[in-house]
């Protein structure tokens, strides 16, 4: 059908910018998304109502099915948090959660300890932002709960370890996309001098914003620093109360389980192993079969980047089932328990699986408006070249806000930014690039719309815009810094310069933030 696109005009922000606002100010996610969606349905059919509602039909059908066969990548999404979903309630019904929280707690002394162990998993499950956050939130949930950490902070742990790690690892989903756009764009503007990997190796530590949030992630463990938001939550949390009661039950929790006594902490450790083990495997196994048809040698780069990641999820997922379901067997667990647990295990999913439905169908209406495409245009304006890296870094971050994905601004802002390079000057191409790749995570971790975002809250149980409002501090306080660091790269041209840039106003920041902290527990 035809529909008017609006790439050349700020009308296409306004379905991602309805949504976003109505996210913030009534927090009901699915409502805003709709209204994001039904705005959109009408900007690109010039509201005509018939016209909308057959649009509107076909984006919902193009979120399960898609060129004449299932939308592999939507469908194994959903299954694969299905799946999850009945492992959490096996681990829970089996005692398995109870146990391992019992053994940590025995090892881990603190409320810091437990922070820590929960921030530094992501380096045994960075292959991917997903699969880090529901799987370490599995993990980590009982531990928190245990010594009354909030739902939120958890939710920040992960979110704000997952991107920032998967954008700076070559060995991840995520590494291997960006190498794979980093060699198209090298191949055309001709430079041959240098590899897509190297080059990946080279903007690592011009990635200010992924680097210095993990910096945060540290400071935030250590000295227990908690800003705006996130203080009121940590000190609820204290009291016993994880999360708002008033909201409702947030996604991701297993409700009123039956909970075995008879748990051990390798009815945990197993399946979860398995888990991860397992798709590991599926990763490399799908991207060899596909390398393989292309008639390309094997290598482990090639690999990730032709890997099927929702396929392996679910195949992973099924193998970390089926060993919870032979480990809770010896329980002799009756056919009304069973049914409990299932019901409980697609129960806990279903709000972030509507949630999760809701973006990518607001995705779909935004690709279509052009929103991407008119925040690009944006950049090709004639300007200096020394403003280059921090407007493609504060574009980028705008792009993945609105549209919800990291990912596709990759798609859309690292071609543009080689081109600019290329034309302007190219030995600003690759802190360009790093630039878009920073951007683009912080965008990502600010949007209400993120799959990501809401992937994120899952895992911690955590309700999603409370997950939002209380990363959102964290987030612009780098991202500020991350600015002031790719201006001052842009002028001097020196990695270093920027690093340091971005580094005293880390510095300074986080001393403001101890001191403005410890002001607030003594007057309290």
């Amino acid at each position: 059908m035809d529909i008017t696109h609006y790439a050349d005009s700020a009308w296409s922000l306004i379905p991602p910018l309805a949504a976003v606002i109505l996210a913030v100010t009534t927090r009901k996610v699915l409502l805003s998304l709709g209204v994001g969606i039904v705005l959109g349905c009408l900007l690109v059919n010039q509201f005509v109502p018939l016209a909308s509602a057959e649009y509107l039909g076909q984006v919902a059908k193009g979120i399960f099915w898609a060129d004449g066969a299932l939308n592999g990548w939507n469908v194994n999404i959903l299954v694969f948090l299905l799946l999850l979903g009945g492992i959490i309630s096996l681990l829970t019904v089996s005692g398995a959660t109870l146990a391992f929280a019992e053994w940590a707690a025995q090892r881990i002394q603190d409320r810091r300890g437990a922070k820590m162990l929960t921030g530094l998993l992501v380096f045994l499950f960075f292959i991917d932002d997903y699969f880090h956050s529901l799987s370490v939130g599995t993990i980590c949930r009982p531990l928190t709960d245990r010594f009354n950490i909030s739902r939120a902070k958890l939710a920040y742990l992960l979110d704000s370890t997952a991107a920032p790690v998967c954008v700076l690892m070559p060995i991840s989903s995520w590494g291997a996309y960006i190498i794979a756009l980093i060699g198209g764009i090298l191949t055309a503007h001709g430079i041959q001098d240098q590899s897509p990997i190297s080059a990946f190796v080279q903007m690592i530590p011009m990635n200010f914003y992924a680097l210095f949030t993990l910096a945060m992630v540290l400071v935030v463990i250590v000295f227990q620093l908690d800003i705006g938001p996130m203080r009121e939550h940590e000190q609820r949390a204290l009291k016993g109360q994880l999360w708002d009661p008033a909201k409702g039950v947030p996604p991701g929790s297993s409700g009123d389980l039956p909970v075995s006594s008879r748990g051990r902490v390798i009815d945990l450790v197993l399946p979860i192993l398995t888990l991860t083990a397992s798709t590991v495997y599926f990763m490399m196994a799908t991207g060899a079969a596909a390398l393989a048809e292309k008639g390309l040698p094997f290598g482990v780069l090639g690999a990730f980047e032709n890997t099927d990641v929702g396929a392996s999820l679910v195949n992973g997922g099924l193998c970390g089932l089926g060993v919870a379901v032979v480990l809770t067997l010896r329980m002799g667990l009756s056919l009304r328990t069973w049914l409990e647990v299932v019901k409980h295990g697609v129960m806990a999913m279903l709000p972030a699986i509507y949630i999760l439905v809701f973006a990518w169908a607001i995705g779909a209406v935004i690709r279509d408006v052009e929103t991407g495409k008119y925040l690009a245009s944006l950049a090709q304006s004639g300007l200096p070249i020394e403003l280059l890296p921090v407007v493609m870094f504060c574009l980028s971050g705008a792009m993945a806000f609105a549209t919800g994905t990291s990912w596709g601004t990759f798609g859309i802002m690292l071609p543009l930014a080689g081109d600019m390079a290329a034309a302007s000057e190219i030995s600003m191409m690759l802190p360009m690039l790093s630039a878009v790749l920073a951007g683009a995570v912080f965008g990502d971790h600010c949007s209400p719309i993120s799959d990501t975002t809401i992937l994120s809250s899952t895992g911690a149980g955590c309700h999603h815009i409370d997950h939002v409002m209380t990363q959102l501090p964290y987030a612009l306080t780098i991202a500020i810094g991350a600015a002031f660091g790719y201006l001052v790269l842009g002028a001097t041209h020196s990695v270093t310069a920027g690093f340091v840039t971005s580094g005293v106003w880390f510095l300074g920041v986080t001393l403001f933030y101890l001191r403005a902290s410890q002001k607030a527990a003594v007057t309290a």
